[in-house]
């Protein structure tokens, strides 16, 4: 996608409910991303995502193993992180949309999973950064990646802000 079209996007002005879906351009770019972290994860952990519209720059990203809450099948799904207070962090921003991603609702069902950063991997469970803390949390997210505010600013939910806690001793 470029980044005109997501500006096209963006222009909308959409109500706050009224962005459903990501676009198909989206989807596609985010499988492929998908596609060449199970290929290649150390190329894949650092990821443009200009190619779905999101200016600033490579990010870092991990490949998140979750089980299906409805299938039973494990899933898996690339996203950025982010690294604060020690903690490994993903967001359920879903680019905005007002329903959250399906990893969420899988975490949600069952908090064990897997992740895996470039080429390293680890189980993990996910706790859901909430209250307080939240705050500070968002604070950095937001500053790390603007688009987050964007992102917010969309839906009317609160994006969950999920730590990926590692076994006891393991760093990724």
């Amino acid at each position: 996608m470029t980044s005109e079209k997501m500006d096209a996007i963006r222009a909308k002005d959409l109500a706050k409910d009224e962005f459903k879906d990501l676009p198909n351009l989206v989807k596609d770019e985010l499988e492929k991303h998908r596609q060449l972290y199970l290929s290649d994860p150390v190329a894949a952990h650092y990821w443009d995502p200009i190619v779905i519209g999101t200016p600033g720059g490579a990010v870092a990203c991990l490949l998140l193993h979750h089980l299906g809450h409805k299938s039973g099948v494990w899933r898996n799904t690339a996203l950025q992180y982010y690294r604060f207070n020690g903690d490994i962090l993903i967001v359920a921003s879903r680019g905005g949309t007002e329903e959250p991603p399906s990893w969420y609702l899988n975490l949600m069902a069952n908090n064990a999973c897997r992740i895996q950063v470039g080429a390293n991997g680890s189980s993990a469970v996910a706790r859901v950064i909430t209250g307080e803390a939240r705050a500070a949390y968002w604070d950095h997210i937001s500053r790390e990646q603007p688009a987050q505010i964007e992102y917010q600013q969309r839906c009317r939910r609160e994006i969950p802000i999920i730590a990926l806690d590692l076994p006891e001793g393991v760093r990724l």
